[in-house]
């Protein structure tokens, strides 16, 4: 989940029609009003979390003691609006309008608060054909120590996932709005370096596959014994 796939990612492209036939005609219209391309899957990485700060005392107006900014962009700063119609978000129901609705890029909502909830995100694409998709992010404000104490410290608090949209049979509209050539937005760096948790992550897999190997290693050495032992024992009984 928070590491870049590995592989590139593929669309399908769908299969033009043959000219002049009535049937494939018909067959293009129904599918331009709805259908889908059966057996096509496009990927869109995705990041998502929040950012917070504290603002160094608790306000005496309303007892916040944070800014925090709750957001939602692509992984390679892709301008989403292409294929997004707009993002929900919805907060915690303490504040006066906890339905937020960005229409276009950035999707992020900034606000100050005390306490830690569950924000829901909910992206809603340009066809309506296409069922929305809902994240559940648990914005952090706090860092902890081990022992679930709070950390005492005035360096911004990060909590970032990286995660895929994946349209499985999307519509023929959807497909070709996925398939637009690539508008950027402007680059922003992510607050998770995920082509270096990446390499880590490969480096913890390597040596788990190197201890499991060396254990098997061991595990057939101690059967051989065992096996040999065995062997022993019937010849001590047999003579």
């Amino acid at each position: 989940m928070e590491s870049k796939p590995t592989v590139p990612l593929t669309v399908h492209q769908k299969t033009p029609a043959a000219k002049g036939s009535g049937q494939n005609s018909k067959l293009n219209a129904e599918q331009e009003a709805g259908g889908r391309l059966k057996g096509v899957q496009v990927v869109k990485p995705i990041v998502y979390g929040n950012v917070a700060w504290y603002l160094g005392e608790k306000r005496q107006e309303d007892g916040h003691t944070h800014q925090w900014n709750v957001y939602l962009k692509a992984y390679d700063h892709e301008d989403m609006s292409v294929y997004v119609k707009r993002v929900h978000f919805k907060l915690h129901e303490s504040y006066a309008d906890p339905n937020r609705v960005c229409h276009a890029p950035p999707y992020g909502v900034t606000e100050t608060g005390w306490g830690e909830f569950e924000v829901v995100i909910k992206i809603f694409f340009q066809d309506s054909n296409e069922r929305p998709v809902t994240i559940y992010h648990f914005l952090k404000l706090f860092d902890r120590e081990k022992d679930g104490n709070v950390k005492n410290t005035t360096v911004p608090v990060n909590s970032e996932f990286y995660d895929e949209l994946v349209f499985c049979d999307p519509t023929v509209k959807m497909h070709r709005l996925l398939s637009h050539p690539k508008l950027s937005t402007p680059e922003q760096q992510h607050n998770t370096d995920y082509e270096g948790k990446k390499v880590q992550d490969l480096q913890k897999v390597l040596t788990a596959k190197k201890k499991v190997k060396q254990e098997i290693d061991e595990l057939k050495t101690r059967l051989a014994e065992a096996k040999e032992n065995i062997l022993k024992l019937k010849s001590n009984v047999s003579s």
